[in-house]
């Protein structure tokens, strides 16, 4: 394990010391630079490939998106050992997002609460990016998520993700189709059954055409919340197959504060990520993979701070995880330690 892995826990507290943007933005260029000089090593667990929406991943631990939203350190992440990795969100034209502060940590409860609004540079930039990583060329499965613009009406929605989408396509594994940020208004209206039904359509049909013109055929993914009852949930196991959709990502942040009532920053508006959310993702994880059985790719996100975390999204259904905010808590060594977990799971 480098030295980098190593020094993580030492090096959190000052980290967390730093508003929480700022150690972001750190502990990023830090890594880049660690790349550049050639000290990462990923942890020296053998890899199981496992088949996800027809792709064959190294390993079924990946990165979820949001922690790259630009694609500007897509190989130092690279290094860290993930099976597949998912950069952006991206929105068809650049935006700043909501105002600062816009992320809050909540150390009692390893939780985050963020408020960013896909803020990112645009696809312009996002796709030079991609494009000079060498990611792809040694193999690495790349993950292009599109979300639509603030100031896009929600009824022209379909518009940014149909540009996203033709933008992004030739540069993809698979693309990520994200309709359940909270920090977007009216954002996830787009999952309800008919809002969800006539977007998809499009997308499917958009696809076909890429497909011909590029002469593959590029897996989609929809990103949903946890958020969802029962019955919202059959219904997307039911819509996502029936027009085309490979898989399905469980999940993204909560809007629930049960799990973090009378903690500092718990009345923050946003999405709340780590660990309240574990169950809540497992319990859409489970119900996916009851109503949609072998029909749809499940990945699952959410409260993974721990290998056996990994383990039991895969026992709840899922095909393959991902990981973001418990890199906040356990840093770079937290991928290895799942890897080890999943591994034994998979024996």
């Amino acid at each position: 394990m480098s030295a980098f892995f190593q020094a993580y826990p030492l090096l959190r507290p000052a980290l967390f010391a730093l508003e929480p943007e700022t150690a972001h933005a750190l502990t990023l260029s830090t890594l880049q630079r660690v790349y550049d000089m050639g000290w990462t090593r990923p942890a020296r667990v053998p890899d199981r490939p496992v088949t996800v929406m027809g792709l064959t991943l190294p390993n079924a631990v990946g990165l979820a998106a949001g922690l790259d939203k630009n694609g500007g350190h897509i190989d130092a992440l690279g290094s860290l050992g993930f099976g597949f990795m998912e950069i952006g969100t991206v929105t068809p034209r650049p935006q700043p997002g909501n105002p600062l502060p816009r992320l809050f940590r909540l150390p009692r409860a390893e939780a985050l609460i963020n408020r960013m609004g896909f803020n990112n540079d645009g696809l312009a930039v996002f796709l030079a990016n991609v494009q000079r990583s060498g990611y792809r060329a040694r193999g690495g499965i790349l993950g292009l998520n599109i979300g639509k613009n603030a100031d896009t009406p929600i009824d022209k929605a379909a518009d940014d993700y149909l540009a996203g989408l033709e933008a992004v396509y030739p540069h993809a594994d698979y693309v990520a189709i994200n309709i359940s940020s909270p920090n977007t208004q009216n954002l996830r209206s787009l999952q309800g059954a008919d809002e969800l039904s006539g977007l998809l359509r499009q997308l499917d049909q958009a696809r076909d055409t890429l497909a011909a013109r590029h002469g593959r055929r590029v897996p989609l993914a929809v990103k949903i919340a946890p958020d969802l009852d029962e019955g919202q949930i059959d219904a997307i196991a039911d819509l996502l197959p029936r027009h085309g959709i490979d898989g399905v990502i469980a999940t993204n942040t909560t809007l629930s504060r049960d799990a973090v009532q009378g903690l500092p920053h718990a009345g923050e508006a946003g999405g709340l990520s780590g660990t309240p959310v574990r169950e809540m993702s497992l319990r859409v994880v489970e119900r996916l993979r009851r109503q949609a059985g072998g029909a749809l790719a499940i990945i699952g996100v959410g409260g993974i701070l721990e290998g056996r975390h990994a383990a039991e999204k895969l026992a709840a259904g899922a095909d393959a995880v991902q990981l973001y905010t418990g890199l906040i808590y356990r840093g770079p060594a937290l991928v290895g330690d799942c890897l080890a977990a999943v591994s034994r799971a998979r024996r």
